[in-house]
């Protein structure tokens, strides 16, 4: 059976057969290990001069924008990340300096460390990165895990955090701005409800549902729904949807219109899975991705993976799953254009192509503990959902 939460964020589906081992991750952060790799082309690049430092950023119990804020205001060094790491893992990522200026060979505090391995001659970019290796306990699980062998047959889903986790609307947003409709994208910030939510911020947002206790609770709203409170002070001070949407920043409301991208993704996914389309190996006609992560069609020889669309303005028809794509674009009563918004174009998007499966290596598994490698991009959240199958996966820590 299908838990509630995956069905919200458009995951109807399970690809593989293995009955699930249950159990919970991530009791503690040690539990839950990430080390992003880079290409060896770009690892070669680092050398002892340059003019860009390169530093390993080490950390637990802090997420990776947090760790690099507060880097600079200690050292007023201000660093890039290739990817972005949660706070709920012990995880070692590159970081980079995007400008030739101060540096420090080493940072230590009680929830990071920060160390530098020399330096290139251009800053790392998200391009750099390849992967991630995962190294995962799965704690009150049953035996079984090491008789899973269907690491290679696992759907490219989008994953909890995408939407939310805890609070799955991120996706909900999105689709109310490419509606333009502005009103219903504030109500959703600020007053969406979550029965996986804690009970002081499910009881702040019912207060929130009434625009008249906007100005009598705001300073009520704890200080980790910044986003919140920038949409409630623009409402407070012009009652003007719009403005308090575009009071967000930037790369925020993108990343709602790329969760609503997602969602659809997830459900062209499930679909075309259900109706037995084979998402594991192209046929002519499809297009796909090399290994160098070039798209294009299929060729009879070519070591290539299958893509499928990604929705925007710019969507592609011509494949296999333009059937299904189209069945749900009209009950989500869409259209590739409405990804073009005119009252709001800088967050407009013209999609794309994502990879079908997953593409997993290095995989090992005994006891209660996993480890594995996946490309930029993919969830670890959804080879476990595949590994554990669990009725509850925010109650089992996804």
């Amino acid at each position: 059976m299908i838990p509630t939460i995956d069905s919200q964020i458009g995951i109807t589906t399970y690809s593989t057969s293995f009955d699930g081992i249950g159990g919970k991750i991530r009791s503690a952060p040690e539990d839950f290990q990430v080390y992003e790799k880079i290409s060896e082309k770009s690892l070669n690049s680092i050398k002892e001069q340059g003019s860009y430092a390169v530093f390993k950023l080490t950390k637990k119990k802090i997420d990776t924008s947090h760790a690099l804020s507060d880097i600079f205001k200690r050292r007023g060094i201000r660093l890039k990340a290739l990817g972005l790491k949660d706070a709920s893992a012990v995880t070692e990522q590159f970081v980079c300096a995007n400008n030739s200026g101060n540096s420090v060979d080493e940072l230590v505090s009680d929830k990071y460390s920060l160390k530098k391995i020399g330096y290139v001659k251009k800053p790392l970019s998200k391009k750099d990165m390849v992967g991630n290796h995962f190294k995962i306990k799965i704690s009150d699980c049953s035996q079984g895990l090491s008789n899973f062998h269907e690491h290679d047959r696992i759907l490219n889903f989008y994953g909890y955090q995408r939407f939310g986790s805890k609070r799955p609307v991120t996706h909900l947003i999105g689709k109310a701005i490419l509606q333009k409709n502005f009103k219903k994208a504030v109500d959703l910030i600020v007053s969406f409800t979550s029965p996986y939510d804690s009970d002081e911020n499910t009881s702040i947002r019912e207060k929130l549902t009434d625009t008249s206790n906007y100005a009598r609770y705001l300073d009520q709203v704890p200080p980790q729904m910044d986003v919140e409170r920038i949409v409630l002070q623009e409402m407070i001070d012009h009652g003007n949807e719009q403005k308090a949407i575009r009071a967000i920043p930037l790369h925020l409301r993108r990343f709602y219109i790329q969760a609503y991208q997602s969602f659809i993704f997830n459900l062209s996914l499930s679909a075309a899975f259900v109706d037995g389309e084979n998402l594991f190996e192209c046929i002519d006609g499809d297009v796909c991705f090399d290994n160098a992560g070039v798209i294009g069609k299929f060729v009879r020889g070519m070591d290539q993976r299958l893509a499928l669309p990604f929705v925007g303005y710019s969507y592609y028809k011509k494949t296999r799953f333009h059937l299904q794509i189209t069945k749900i674009l009209e009950s989500e009563e869409m259209s590739p254009k409405d990804f073009f918004i005119k009252e709001m174009q800088e967050v407009s998007s013209e999609g794309g192509f994502r990879q079908a499966a997953i593409h997993c290596t290095d995989y090992l598994a005994s006891d209660d503990t996993v480890e594995f490698t996946l490309s930029r991009g993919s969830f670890a959240t959804i080879l476990l959902r595949e590994i554990m199958k669990p009725e509850d996966p925010i109650a089992a820590g996804f």
